[in-house]
């Protein structure tokens, strides 16, 4: 009769110890909880965090109460302290003073003008004051809080503090500004004068009317064009200008050469 073997006890609890872990979740590591909207705040809009309530502002990773001075009203604006001043004030470090407006000026919103005011009509601001505008002869007046109140008419420049003629020399005219002026076509500005342009043989006026170019195939060369001299087994460039060579040949100092 054969003997009976007993069972490996340590190899079957082994094995069963083995399975156990297999089907064991794995473990994941812990994530840090997402940081608490602190309170008089509300989440984004967009993205990811929050952002603190109306007439709030971050501090510290929390949302203290705007704390808004006389004479100023809160805003919604994502910069700044969360306040403005009203009209009739300006920002005086944390808080709104009374904006003093000088004599033939009036009040401006606290963002625009000069310290909240603005010169009226027919002034311009001097000094922290605003003063008449003078306008000269031949002068007409502009609005604008800069510049000096007014411009000159057509055929006329400022100078110091007046409207003086401008000055068109013979074969120029006036530029649509007014006051400036420019040569006719056929003619280039020389100290203060229109010269005409000498066109030399075999050249032409530009497009622009104030300078020269040679002819195809002809080389500017001082006041005059030069012809061009090609050599063998070459042809003139398409700017007329230069030349190059035929194919199959190649360009060696100023003449082609075969390959």
């Amino acid at each position: 009769m054969q003997k009976r073997q007993s069972p490996n006890i340590p190899a079957i609890r082994l094995l069963v110890l083995s399975a156990v872990i297999a089907t064991m979740p794995l473990s994941v590591p812990a994530q840090s909880a997402p940081a608490q909207a602190p309170q008089n705040s509300h989440a984004k809009s967009y993205g990811g965090g929050w952002e603190c309530d109306y007439g709030y502002r971050e501090s510290a990773a929390a949302c203290a109460a705007v704390k808004v001075p006389p004479h100023a009203h809160g805003v919604d604006y994502s910069s700044g302290h969360g306040w403005e001043c009203d009209r009739g004030y300006h920002e005086n470090g944390e808080t709104c003073a009374a904006v003093i407006v000088p004599a033939n000026a009036h009040t401006m919103d606290t963002s625009y003008g000069r310290s909240g005011w603005e010169c009226n009509r027919g002034f311009k601001e001097m000094q922290g004051a605003c003063a008449a505008v003078t306008i000269p002869a031949h002068a007409f007046r502009v609005e604008g809080s800069y510049g000096r109140g007014w411009d000159c008419e057509r055929g006329f420049q400022a100078k110091e503090e007046g409207c003086v003629t401008v000055d068109v020399p013979a074969n120029g005219y006036l530029l649509r500004d007014g006051n400036t002026w420019a040569c006719e076509r056929g003619y280039q500005r020389a100290n203060g004068a229109c010269v005409l342009l000498a066109i030399p043989d075999h050249g032409y006026l530009e497009t622009s009317g104030t300078s020269w170019r040679c002819d195809r195939g002809y080389v500017k060369t001082d006041s005059s064009c030069s012809a061009l001299v090609v050599p063998m087994n070459a042809h003139i460039s398409n700017f007329g200008e230069g030349w190059e060579c035929n194919r199959p040949y190649q360009r060696e100092k100023d003449k082609c050469v075969a390959l």
